[in-house]
């Protein structure tokens, strides 16, 4: 592999680039939006913006001071947590309409890429940049009190290989661990996690490029049942508890993207998966491509254990390709936005743009909503997007920006022994207080 200098990559800053996320309430009562450090909240049922409010009995608590890379909702919408470059994760309460609390700051030794909560709400997982799992332990917490003294302990390892996702199983027997170095790790997870977990039920192997996104299907009755999405341009679906791969859909050939003869790399033309997105049923899959102005739907055929197209959604009229999925079971709606904080060279160095697709159902036409059509109207976009109008170049590089940050950081880079030297000597971990 061709040697890259990570120097000339940080220098125009584009591999500091950071894309928009958004995250539905599982009630669909709120909707959050991560924009660089900036966390905005809109509440859908008071029809306004929440403020959040760092609680000053919590020690270390503060607001984001670098980019946000992971936010997630807890399964029963009674947790939030973001985390990121700032090697921070912050959990907070959602539970009033008008502020949420951050009710506790967990410090991370390294910058972090990845978090999942357990769907009983027990414990909180991060990655981070270096390959580490870490586990917090929240069981018993009161949504109206702040989590005091919380420490991050080592759960498990992917020996130096940046962790791109995590998920934990629905039953919560598992937790899944996804890398740059193609491979998906099946843990158990164990009864005290705070003693590690030593146990590998299986390995998920097959992708040829990193591996960008996990989702399992939400309906319980497919509990072994795992999608992946990978650099590779596919998506592929696997049985957990043996690692075994039922299919392989290639996405980006189905959207016509890449030819069907397989000619050139996929990695080459950047039509990596960026996003997954999994419905109640388990009968369509919601993913993000990079360079595809919409998204792709594929069917699940649940007894012959395939993936199928069944339509792509494009969005008209705007370069939108979405940086983020989030589905809302009760509505059926698949909510999307792109955008990014830190674009060089630009007038509108962070900005991000939300839509939302009405109608995601296996015997209806998906409906690509108008602005005054979207729930919550303008007070939403005003909230989550921000004011300022941006036009259609910078959507453009926008997405050009964040697919050479991705690469950047998930194609594996090789260094001479002086840059390796060098770049040891210039590391600023942040070590924990035992």
């Amino acid at each position: 592999m061709e040697e890259v200098d990570s120097e000339s990559n940080n220098k125009d800053g584009v591999s500091e680039v950071a894309p928009a996320l958004i995250a539905v309430h599982p009630l669909r009562s709120s909707v959050a939006v991560a924009l660089g450090s900036d966390l905005r909240v809109f509440d859908l049922l008071a029809g306004c913006a929440v403020s959040l409010v760092v609680d000053d009995s919590v020690s270390g608590a503060a607001f984001h001071k670098d980019s946000i890379r992971a936010i997630r909702f807890g399964a029963n919408g009674k947790l939030f947590v973001s985390a990121g470059d700032d090697k921070t994760l912050n959990i907070w309460s959602p539970l009033s309409s008008s502020s949420w609390r951050c009710i506790s700051t967990v410090s991370s030794e390294k910058r972090i890429s990845a978090v999942a909560i357990s769907n009983d709400g027990s414990y909180v997982c991060f990655a981070d940049k270096f390959g580490v799992v870490w586990v917090v332990d929240i069981s018993g917490f009161d949504t109206n009190q702040p989590l005091l003294d919380k420490r991050p302990t080592p759960l498990l390892s992917h020996y130096c290989s940046i962790i791109t996702s995590l998920e934990f199983s629905p039953d919560d027997r598992f937790i899944l661990s996804a890398d740059r170095d193609f491979k998906i790790r099946v843990t158990n997870f164990p009864k005290k996690p705070l003693n590690g977990a030593h146990e590998i039920q299986s390995f998920c192997l097959g992708h040829t490029e990193f591996v960008s996104c996990l989702a399992f299907f939400q309906a319980q009755k497919y509990p072994q049942r795992l999608l992946s999405g990978s650099g590779d341009s596919t998506v592929r679906l696997w049985v957990i508890s043996s690692g075994a791969l039922l299919d392989t859909c290639e996405v980006a050939t189905k959207a016509g993207l890449l030819e069907a003869n397989g000619s050139g790399k996929a990695e080459d033309h950047g039509h990596a998966v960026t996003d997954l997105c999994t419905t109640l049923d388990g009968l369509l899959v919601a993913v993000a491509i990079q360079s595809l102005q919409g998204i792709v739907l594929l069917s699940h055929n649940v007894s012959a254990h395939t993936l199928t197209l069944a339509k792509v959604v494009s969005i008209e009229g705007e370069a939108f390709v979405p940086t983020c999925l989030g589905y809302s079971p009760s509505a059926r709606e698949l909510w999307m936005i792109t955008g990014v904080s830190g674009l060089p060279g630009s007038s509108h160095p962070s900005f991000a743009r939300i839509r939302v697709i009405s109608g995601i159902d296996v015997e209806q036409d998906a409906v690509v909503l108008g602005d005054d059509k979207i729930p919550g109207g303008e007070k939403l976009l005003e909230t989550l997007q921000g004011t300022a109008s941006v036009d259609e170049n910078a959507f453009v590089a926008a997405a050009e920006a964040v697919k050479t940050a991705m690469c950047n950081l998930l194609i594996k880079k090789q260094y001479s022994s002086e840059n390796r030297e060098s770049r040891k000597k210039t590391r600023n971990d942040r070590k924990l207080k035992q």
